[in-house]
């Protein structure tokens, strides 16, 4: 079974909660399926009208590439032709940063992914990972 909406909308409360209770600036959080397909996506009050695409494409690149924001960081790091490869493939949908978060359930299957933007790439990470345990799930930051 895969990502309710329900379980997307408490992620995106209790991210948005996390982030105010953070101090960060106002954040835009999406939540894709298994699919890549958008479940469902809130940006506070404040946040730049921009903030859809880069939480889409932390999010994206987390579930097509069955990877981290962060492991997509390091992997971009050391192998700067391999994430331009990927974002070519992809239609330059990827961001390979933080606060793209794997979505898994509690046998390590991937439901999905979550992208979170707004605050500095870990904050936002950080913001994710609460609103995906808060929702019963297990987030790979």
């Amino acid at each position: 079974m895969g990502l309710s909406l329900e379980q997307a909308k408490t992620i995106i409360d209790v991210t948005r909660a996390k982030g105010r209770e953070m101090a960060l600036k106002p954040l835009s959080i999406v939540v894709l399926d298994a699919g890549g397909h958008v479940l469902a996506f809130e940006r506070e009050d404040g946040a730049a009208p921009g903030r859809f695409g880069i939480a889409q494409g932390k999010a994206y690149g987390a579930v097509m590439l069955g990877m981290a924001g962060t492991a997509q960081m390091a992997r971009a790091e050391q192998q700067a032709y391999f994430m331009a490869a990927v974002n070519g493939v992809y239609g330059g949908q990827v961001v390979p940063v933080p606060g793209g978060i794997l979505v898994r359930d509690a046998d390590g299957a991937v439901l999905g992914a979550v992208g979170v933007t707004g605050d500095t790439s870990d904050n936002d990470a950080a913001a994710g990972q609460s609103g995906i345990e808060a929702a019963g799930l297990i987030a790979e930051i």
